[in-house]
């Protein structure tokens, strides 16, 4: 089931939100249940066949997480019990992730005889579930966590506004918001706002990003015979296609964590108005950014560190001794972004994307390092000039890692650069809708670097755990529970409905 069929906001959504207030006004671990439950059934309508992999792996990490727990005191024992997990968790993840196109290669390169090994098909979500789960364990071992029971453990896991695509959940973050007994009650409010940010959500996954599918099937499914104007055509429907729809599912899920008085981590806050791409991580997938930075690149500076004090080295990361520089922040870097770009898939392209962004920080951390940004500039003209070439340059280097990301293979990304670098074999548009898809791209680059996002249009209804760290936009205006807003609300979600087709999935429910 998807957040944009007709089933789930007229049958599934309703009859979820019903039972919860109904039974939250019984008992609370019945509303808790219930919505494990209906969580479930979200889960199993999306793929009767995964439902038995998801429930395994939330029995087996509840109990890993108890006994780790409870032998705490006896850190080997618990260490031992940790490391066995994520092991456990990642050969899961590997093997319905990776484990085909491993053996797939290995028989191209004649290294492996009889059939190729693996699934075909990936468990929707099982990245996200596993993620959560391996950090729920980590802090297990570290004494943050609590003996949760199990009904709860599994509505942590499960919680469909999150489960297929995030945003990942910290357990601390969520769990005593269920345990609050004022979630049960029907709060008008959160009801407006969460339907709010649903509909916009939604409005921006089927009014926009949709509309740019064909165009980017076509660049991408015909690289080699692209004019340089389709390729760039193509390619920034990707980048407003990409934007929109992972824009669009977030605001979906916090829309809807909120109706059930429940607030998420932002997870997204207009990455594209970023003017380095440390600021651009701060805020595209901004739970992957924090749960990476928490779990993979802060234990490996530490060990660095660590290691630079016992043979009495600097520890200084400034511009003073580069040696530090570069092994406690860009070693640990590129070894982040090269296994985020694993996460994302198996191809090659995904390692290229996952380098050239490990790249991309590395430079400006060490730009930061020897040229620190100018505390005053001397005119509003040159602030404005400043700005604006960064969040050129940014975009531009992010542009570049998208078409890898999107890309099936890396000769097909290298034909599309190609082609809109240097002169293509076939310099006139061989489509006819060209000029109303340039139309359509300017129309959401408008939308995207002139409105507000959804932080900045609720700051004062609190839709998220964080507030925006994006500065206003050109058109700073706010929601309002007024007559005008309603209406705005109701054309959109009109909208929006009528142009439901059920068919098109999120970008992320691929990862």
């Amino acid at each position: 089931m998807l957040f944009n069929s007709i089933s789930f906001l007229f049958f599934f959504l309703p009859i979820s939100l019903v039972f919860f207030f109904v039974l939250g006004r019984i008992k609370k671990k019945l509303a808790t249940a219930w919505l494990g439950l209906i969580s479930i059934v979200f889960y199993n309508w999306l793929g009767t066949q995964f439902l038995i992999i998801l429930c395994c792996s939330i029995l087996f990490n509840y109990i890993l997480g108890y006994l780790i727990q409870k032998n705490v005191a006896k850190d080997r024992l618990a260490l031992i019990l940790l490391i066995a997990g994520i092991t456990i968790n990642l050969s899961v993840l590997g093997y319905y992730k990776y484990f085909l196109d491993l053996t797939l290669w290995l028989k191209d390169l004649g290294l492996m005889p009889g059939p190729a090994i693996g699934s075909s098909v990936l468990p929707l979500g099982i990245s996200f579930f596993t993620f959560t789960q391996i950090g729920y364990l980590i802090d297990s071992k570290a004494s943050i966590t609590k003996n949760y029971n199990f009904v709860d453990y599994v509505l942590f896991v499960t919680f469909f506004p999150h489960l297929i695509a995030g945003p990942i959940l910290h357990h601390k973050e969520i769990m005593p918001q269920f345990a609050n007994d004022s979630t049960y009650r029907i709060n008008v409010t959160n009801l407006t706002v969460g339907f709010s940010i649903f509909t916009l959500g939604l409005a921006k996954k089927v009014l926009i990003a949709d509309q740019f599918i064909p165009m980017v099937n076509y660049t991408f499914e015909l690289s080699d015979h692209l004019s340089r104007s389709e390729a760039w055509c193509g390619v920034l429907s990707y980048y407003i296609q990409i934007y929109f729809d992972f824009s669009g599912y977030s605001e979906m899920a916090m829309g809807l964590a909120k109706m059930f008085n429940i607030r998420f981590p932002a997870n997204f806050d207009s990455p594209y108005k970023a003017s380095n791409i440390i600021d651009f991580w701060q805020r595209w997938h901004m739970s992957l950014t924090r749960y990476l930075t928490l779990y993979l690149y802060n234990p490996i500076a530490i060990s660095i560190t660590r290691y630079r004090i016992q043979k009495k080295l600097s520890i200084a990361t400034g511009k003073k001794d580069f040696s530090a520089l570069f092994t406690i922040t860009v070693i640990p870097t590129f070894i982040t972004m090269l296994l985020a770009g694993i996460w994302h898939g198996s191809g090659i392209q995904f390692v290229i994307y996952g380098l050239l962004h490990g790249w991309y920080l590395s430079i400006n951390h060490v730009f930061k390092a020897y040229f620190p940004a100018k505390k005053t500039i001397s005119s509003q003209f040159m602030h404005w000039f400043d700005k604006s070439w960064k969040i050129i340059l940014t975009n531009m280097a992010v542009i570049v890692a998208f078409i890898f990301f999107r890309a099936n293979t890396p000769d097909e990304a290298l034909n599309i650069i190609n082609a809109m670098t240097f002169t293509p074999a076939y310099p006139h548009a061989q489509i006819p809708d060209l000029v109303p898809n340039t139309i359509n791209v300017i129309g959401a680059l408008l939308v995207i670097f002139v409105m507000p996002n959804v932080l900045q249009l609720f700051p004062e209804y609190e839709p998220a755990l964080s507030h925006a760290k994006a500065k206003p936009a050109l058109l700073n205006f706010k929601w309002q529970p007024n007559i005008a807003w309603g209406l705005i609300m109701a054309i959109t979600c009109l909208l929006s409905v009528l142009s439901v087709t059920g068919t098109t999935e999120f970008l992320y429910f691929r990862f």
